[in-house]
């Protein structure tokens, strides 16, 4: 049995997912601790007692779901309270969909598991006049100038994940008719429209500041690093977080507080739910519908402002 090879590559499916957590999602310290915590004892699990696991050429992929229910069985017979177990399979749910949407796996061994409920906390969102002042402050001519007006207005303009701005390529947009081509989870592409605005910063970008970041190597990347390489999804967060403290913004941004933003504004300004559901790539609309309640608690303070009587 190759132990330390193996768990090489199980911590390197796991190191993968915090980084997302931390990057794209904006996790708390306590929330990676977490996750750290339960998919490590699901490593140590598989490598005391599934098979697949003593196996050199192992990988995640090997996981099935059988090993899934064994694991869940274990975690019943130590007698675990029903938050933490739940925690724990909710843990391993996640994981298992992220290297599913990453296709590091073919299958997810977890998608015929029955997952116990958890209390879901609202999403932060920015106040319109945050956006305005994270906007307003990138200002200049330099290329990183014109990059980031370009990216930010792309991300809050089509509610696009971050992992889904880097991937893009200069043709995936089409900026005569205000469109985007986007790759999203489990590779499905859709077709999202883009206001006056993003179309024309990308254009700004794309003829003032790309050529200036552009090598022999960078291909057809729309967003370059100032190496020349495609942007990645720690530098994308470096950026808006530089950024964000020179608008004077006095919480932490993450890159998936402008998908949030984007999603609930539309919301407030009176976008069917279904329309927001295809435009963020939710495939249930159960997942959009915790933006529901954001807007509602702004309907709420609008009308107690308003009503004469309130």
């Amino acid at each position: 049995m190759n132990l330390e090879s193996n768990k090489k590559r199980a911590f390197g499916g796991l190191n993968l997912f915090l980084s997302y957590l931390k990057v794209e999602r904006g996790a708390s310290g306590n929330t990676l601790d977490a996750y750290q915590i339960d998919i490590r004892q699901l490593i140590v699990f598989l490598n005391e007692t599934a098979h697949s696991f003593s196996d050199k050429n192992w990988s995640w992929a090997e996981v099935s779901s059988n090993d899934i229910k064994e694991y869940i069985d274990n975690l019943a017979r130590n007698r675990y309270s029903v938050s933490t177990k739940a925690r724990k399979i909710a843990s391993m749910s996640s994981f298992f969909k992220f290297l599913y949407d990453e296709n590091e796996i073919q299958s997810d061994p977890c998608e015929h598991i029955s997952t116990p409920k958890l209390s879901r906390s609202l999403p932060s969102t920015l106040s319109e006049q945050e956006i305005d002042a994270l906007f307003d402050a990138i200002r200049g001519t330099k290329a990183d100038d014109y990059r980031d007006r370009a990216m930010f207005e792309l991300m809050y303009a089509s509610g696009i994940r971050v992992s889904e701005l880097i991937s893009c390529d200069i043709d995936s947009i089409d900026l005569n008719q205000n469109l985007i081509r986007v790759i999203g989870k489990g590779s499905k592409e859709r077709i999202l429209p883009i206001h006056s605005v993003a179309s024309k910063l990308l254009n700004e970008y794309i003829i003032h500041g790309r050529p200036d970041q552009e090598i022999d190597t960078s291909g057809q990347a729309l967003f370059l690093n100032k190496n020349g390489k495609r942007l990645t999804r720690q530098g994308f967060w470096l950026i808006l977080n530089r950024r964000s403290l020179k608008a004077g913004l006095t919480r932490e941004v993450n890159p998936h507080l402008l998908r949030h933003s984007f999603a609930t504004h539309l919301l407030k300004g009176g976008a069917p739910l279904r329309h927001v559901q295809e435009l963020l790539g939710h495939s249930d609309i159960s997942t959009t519908q915790i933006y529901t309640h954001l807007s509602n608690d702004h309907l709420k303070k609008e009308y107690n402002k308003a009503h004469p009587r309130s």
